[in-house]
Order: C-alpha cells, then structure tokens, then sequence
C-alpha cells in the first residue's frame, strides 16, 4: 500500500507499516521504502507472494525493483507524462504555450493511440494524441533517448505518415488532410544549436524559403536551456511558463503557476494506489514481453544455427568431392589449368592439393 504523509520530513527514516487488508493488487515491503520528490514520502509494507503476469512469475526483489522505480519517477517517464497529460486542462494550456496560440477546446478520441495500417509494417503507439474543435491534430512525446537528428527526424516523418493515412479515407482528396502537430519534448539539445525550440516546416528551399503549405509541423523542445542559474529573459522567444516548465523537467525545480499545477498533478498520481497497480502491472507486462523475446530469439537462433550448420556441411562435403576430382585428374597428369576449368577450384589450390599429396 502507499501511505501519504504531510509535513517537512521528506528525508527522514519511516517505520515499518503492514496493512491488515492485504489484497492480490497490493505490494508490501516490511523494510521502510521511501520517496521524496518536493512535498513527498511514500511508506510500504511486503507483499505475500510474487505477482503472476501471464504465464511469468515475478519474484520479489523485482517487484521491489519496480517499486522503487516508481517511488523516483519524474514527469520525463513516459507513463507518468501521459497520466499528468490526461489533465485536460494541463495538456491544453500546454500545446497553447508551445504554439503561441488560443485554443478552445481538445479532445482525447482514444485513452491510447495505437496506428497498425499492416501486418508486416512498423507501428506506433502516440504518447499524447489530442485533436480540437476545428479537427487539429496534436502529438506530444516525451524523448529521453537522442536518437540523433537523423534517427529523430525519421521517427517524426513516420510519425506524420502514420497519422495521416490514420485519418485520410481511401480516396479522399488530400485537402482534406488535416493539419497536424507532432511535438517532442526532448531532455537534450535535438540539433545542438543551444535553442529551447525548434520549429521545422516544409520549404522551399531556393531564395524565399516560402513554406509549404502541407499543414504539418513538427516541433522540437530543449529542456537542456533550463539549467538552474538560467532565466526565462534569456530566451524571450518563448511563453514565460512554457520555459519553467523545461527548467522543471531539467532539475526538478517548480517556478510559476503552471509548472506547480503540472507537480500538483504528478503528485496526486503518486499517491494514488491505482495508478500504481496501473504502472507495476505496465512494467511487468513489459518484463514478460521482453523475457518471451529472448525466448524467442534463442529459439530462432538455434534454428538459424542448424541451418547454417547444414549449409556449411553441405558447402563442404561438395568442396571435399572437387578435391577429390582435382587429385584424380592430377594422378592422370591432367593439366592445372583444365583442372580449375572442371572443378572450379583455383589454380593456386590445386598446387597446394598435389604439394598436399607429393604429386608435384
């Protein structure tokens, strides 16, 4: 269970706590675990038994493991980011910040976005997908891997096109692709040029650079700029909050009203004991999805190997019958260069064979 406690102690030692309600969905520790972020500290009590994923046991220290990851969580997980999205309020105050425009309302058409166009092609799973009143679409990823500009670049290109053939019916005319935002908020500098944003567009790219009008836009934020001496002056080219919230993301600092609403809500996430069945039952299924993948590429490499074992016998008995050719035409004083014209062999082999056989 987690337990929520109020006051300044946030470091301090917490004593063993046991519920006397101990049910299937509740994981229990008798050593005190603690959390702090800026006003938190969670207790638990031990679990009973491991927990059963599918088919997959997950032992107790693993359990403990994802408990303590839950306990360190930061707005940068992409599982807490989406919850503290799902604020309706939050998540569009947010696309305002970053677009520098008014919007009048969102909406979230599916609880988790998932595009699968084939069987065989790539799909994705959006983070954040919300769509307006006028039928705008918004994007918003958490990225903490760098990917590098090329691999990130891809990744929003495959983004676009997923989500275009999303919402495009066969044979619609493409006017009436709708206009469409992918944002990723990013925990380093996307193209290392020291900007907390960067806007990319299609251009033209002779002379004008007159943009074109594909209504696609991909936007790319630095939390890097938000170092704990900096100031929102320093980058008067984006909205006050907008630039505490990368500071919040970089050091775990709250300045402004937004970014406080945003922790509010982080917070209030934490202590719920359902968001953290939500999450443990997340990662485990994901440690079972990952376990069955080594499973299965163990599987496949065993079969691989005996392929390849096959080949590499086959290669080599047919090789060990050419030479075996090549000796006989050599005790027949059969030319070199006849030999290699029937055998395929080399020249060069076929003198180290008969040096081999003291034919020579």
């Amino acid at each position: 269970m987690i337990t929520k406690q109020t006051g300044s102690s946030i470091g301090s030692t917490i004593k063993d706590m046991l519920d006397e309600k101990i049910n299937s969905n509740t994981i229990m520790d008798n050593n005190p675990g603690v959390a702090t972020n800026t006003r938190t500290t969670f207790l638990y009590s031990r679990p009973t038994q491991s927990l059963l994923v599918h088919e997959d046991v997950i032992d107790y220290e693993t359990q403990l493991a994802l408990r303590e990851k839950w306990k360190n969580l930061t707005i940068t997980d992409n599982f807490l980011f989406e919850k503290v999205m799902r604020n309706k309020r939050i998540c569009k105050r947010l696309i305002e910040k970053i677009l520098g425009m008014t919007i009048a309302d969102i909406n979230f058409p599916e609880s988790e976005k998932v595009i699968n166009m084939r069987r065989d092609s790539k799909g994705v799973r959006l983070d954040v997908y919300v769509t307006d009143m006028d039928g705008n679409i918004y994007d918003i990823e958490m990225q903490c891997t760098n990917e590098g500009p090329e691999a990130l670049g891809g990744r929003t290109r495959y983004y676009q096109s997923m989500i275009d053939a999303d919402t495009l019916s066969k044979g619609s005319d493409y006017r009436k692709l709708r206009t469409t935002y992918i944002i990723f908020i990013c925990t380093f500098d996307f193209l290392g040029h020291g900007e907390p944003l960067y806007e990319c567009k299609t251009c033209w790219t002779k002379k004008s650079r007159d943009v074109i009008q594909d209504k696609s836009t991909k936007i790319f934020l630095n939390s890097t700029v938000g170092t704990a001496d900096a100031t929102p002056d320093q980058y008067p080219e984006v909205d006050k909050d907008l630039f505490y919230l990368l500071q919040y993301i970089h050091t775990h600092v709250i300045h402004g009203d937004f970014v406080k609403e945003i922790d509010e809500e982080l917070t209030n996430i934490k202590f719920s004991e359902t968001q953290e069945v939500a999450y443990m039952t997340y990662e485990m299924e994901l440690l079972v999805r990952h376990n069955d993948g080594i499973r299965e590429g163990i599987a496949i490499g065993r079969k691989e190997g005996l392929l390849q074992g096959l080949k590499q016998g086959q290669s080599a008995g047919r090789k060990e019958g050419l030479c075996q050719t090549a000796l006989s035409m050599l005790e027949n004083n059969v030319s070199v260069e006849l030999i290699s014209k029937y055998t395929s062999l080399s020249e060069q082999e076929i003198l180290d064979l008969a040096k081999e056989h003291n034919l020579l």
